[in-house]
Protein backbone atom coordinates (compact mmCIF):
# COMPACT_ATOMS: atom_id res chain seq x y z
CA UNK A 1 0.00 0.00 0.00
CA UNK A 2 2.79 2.36 0.66
CA UNK A 3 4.13 4.14 -2.49
CA UNK A 4 6.89 6.39 -1.80
CA UNK A 5 7.85 9.01 0.26
CA UNK A 6 5.51 11.80 -0.32
CA UNK A 7 7.00 14.59 1.46
CA UNK A 8 9.13 16.06 4.77
CA UNK A 9 7.71 18.51 6.39
CA UNK A 10 9.50 21.08 7.98
CA UNK A 11 8.73 23.32 10.85
CA UNK A 12 9.40 26.97 10.83
CA UNK A 13 9.33 29.85 12.78
CA UNK A 14 8.92 31.91 9.64
CA UNK A 15 7.92 30.39 5.64
CA UNK A 16 8.73 33.86 4.60
CA UNK A 17 12.24 33.96 6.29
CA UNK A 18 12.75 30.34 5.29
CA UNK A 19 11.91 30.68 1.42
CA UNK A 20 14.88 32.53 1.09
CA UNK A 21 17.23 29.40 1.79
CA UNK A 22 14.78 27.39 -0.10
CA UNK A 23 14.69 29.00 -3.37
CA UNK A 24 18.19 30.62 -3.00
CA UNK A 25 20.36 28.42 -1.84
CA UNK A 26 18.59 25.45 -2.42
CA UNK A 27 17.41 26.55 -6.06
CA UNK A 28 13.79 25.29 -5.43
CA UNK A 29 10.74 26.38 -6.31
CA UNK A 30 7.83 27.25 -3.99
CA UNK A 31 4.77 24.92 -5.79
CA UNK A 32 2.04 26.41 -3.68
CA UNK A 33 1.23 28.07 -0.05
CA UNK A 34 -1.71 27.39 1.89
CA UNK A 35 -3.36 27.83 5.05
CA UNK A 36 -4.62 24.34 6.84
CA UNK A 37 -7.36 26.32 9.46
CA UNK A 38 -8.43 22.54 10.87
CA UNK A 39 -4.21 22.22 11.78
CA UNK A 40 -3.75 25.77 12.82
CA UNK A 41 -0.55 26.01 10.35
CA UNK A 42 0.56 27.73 6.73
CA UNK A 43 2.25 25.53 4.54
CA UNK A 44 5.07 25.92 1.57
CA UNK A 45 5.83 22.89 -0.43
CA UNK A 46 8.53 22.92 -2.70
CA UNK A 47 9.29 20.28 -5.33
CA UNK A 48 12.18 17.84 -5.64
CA UNK A 49 11.89 15.12 -8.06
CA UNK A 50 8.91 12.76 -6.70
CA UNK A 51 9.21 13.93 -3.41
CA UNK A 52 7.91 17.39 -1.72
CA UNK A 53 9.80 19.45 1.09
CA UNK A 54 6.74 20.97 3.20
CA UNK A 55 7.65 24.12 5.43
CA UNK A 56 5.08 24.04 8.54
CA UNK A 57 4.50 27.88 10.06
CA UNK A 58 1.90 27.82 12.73
CA UNK A 59 -1.15 30.06 12.75
CA UNK A 60 -1.42 30.08 16.35
CA UNK A 61 -0.18 29.68 19.34
CA UNK A 62 -1.84 26.52 20.43
CA UNK A 63 -0.98 24.81 16.99
CA UNK A 64 0.95 21.61 16.63
CA UNK A 65 3.66 23.11 14.90
CA UNK A 66 3.64 25.99 17.91
CA UNK A 67 3.96 23.49 20.48
CA UNK A 68 7.10 21.70 18.32
CA UNK A 69 8.67 24.66 17.70
CA UNK A 70 8.85 25.42 21.23
CA UNK A 71 10.16 22.41 22.41
CA UNK A 72 12.36 20.99 19.58
CA UNK A 73 13.21 24.58 17.58
CA UNK A 74 13.01 24.44 13.58
CA UNK A 75 13.19 21.04 12.00
CA UNK A 76 12.30 18.49 11.20
CA UNK A 77 9.07 17.13 11.76
CA UNK A 78 7.39 14.51 10.07
CA UNK A 79 8.03 11.76 7.35
CA UNK A 80 4.84 11.61 5.22
CA UNK A 81 4.72 8.65 2.76
CA UNK A 82 1.88 8.01 0.17
CA UNK A 83 -0.67 5.03 0.50
CA UNK A 84 -3.23 3.65 -1.74
CA UNK A 85 -5.50 3.53 0.93
CA UNK A 86 -4.95 5.45 4.10
CA UNK A 87 -7.56 3.73 5.81
CA UNK A 88 -6.28 0.30 5.67
CA UNK A 89 -2.71 1.73 6.54
CA UNK A 90 -4.01 3.21 9.53
CA UNK A 91 -6.00 -0.75 10.58
CA UNK A 92 -2.68 -2.73 9.73
CA UNK A 93 -0.86 -0.14 12.20
CA UNK A 94 -3.39 -0.45 15.01
CA UNK A 95 -3.35 -4.10 14.69
CA UNK A 96 0.50 -4.27 14.60
CA UNK A 97 0.52 -2.27 18.18
CA UNK A 98 1.34 1.33 17.05
CA UNK A 99 -0.67 4.20 18.87
CA UNK A 100 -2.73 6.59 16.35
CA UNK A 101 -3.34 10.06 16.69
CA UNK A 102 -5.95 10.15 13.91
CA UNK A 103 -8.41 7.03 13.66
CA UNK A 104 -9.81 8.21 10.63
CA UNK A 105 -7.88 10.23 7.94
CA UNK A 106 -8.60 13.86 8.20
CA UNK A 107 -8.10 16.56 5.46
CA UNK A 108 -4.51 17.79 5.52
CA UNK A 109 -2.70 20.46 2.88
CA UNK A 110 -3.36 19.80 -0.50
CA UNK A 111 -6.94 18.37 0.68
CA UNK A 112 -5.33 15.11 0.89
CA UNK A 113 -6.56 12.72 3.35
CA UNK A 114 -3.95 12.48 6.25
CA UNK A 115 -3.37 10.72 9.07
CA UNK A 116 -0.64 10.26 11.83
CA UNK A 117 0.97 7.64 13.68
CA UNK A 118 2.42 8.69 17.27
CA UNK A 119 6.13 9.48 17.56
CA UNK A 120 6.41 6.55 20.35
CA UNK A 121 5.25 4.06 18.04
CA UNK A 122 7.67 4.88 15.15
CA UNK A 123 11.16 5.15 16.93
CA UNK A 124 10.78 9.04 17.34
CA UNK A 125 9.75 10.01 13.97
CA UNK A 126 6.37 11.50 13.48
CA UNK A 127 4.54 9.30 10.56
CA UNK A 128 2.26 10.67 8.27
CA UNK A 129 0.14 8.44 5.65
CA UNK A 130 -1.48 10.54 2.67
CA UNK A 131 -3.32 10.31 0.08
CA UNK A 132 -2.13 10.55 -3.73
CA UNK A 133 -4.89 12.53 -5.24
CA UNK A 134 -6.64 15.45 -3.87
CA UNK A 135 -9.93 14.48 -2.33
Amino acid sequence: MLKKIDHLGIAVHSIAEARHFYETVLGLTCEKEEEVASQKVRTAFFVLGETHIELLEPTADDSPIAKFLSSRGEGLHHVAYRSSDVDEQLRQAKDKGCTLIHATPITGAGNKQVAFLHPKSSHGVLTEFCSGEQK
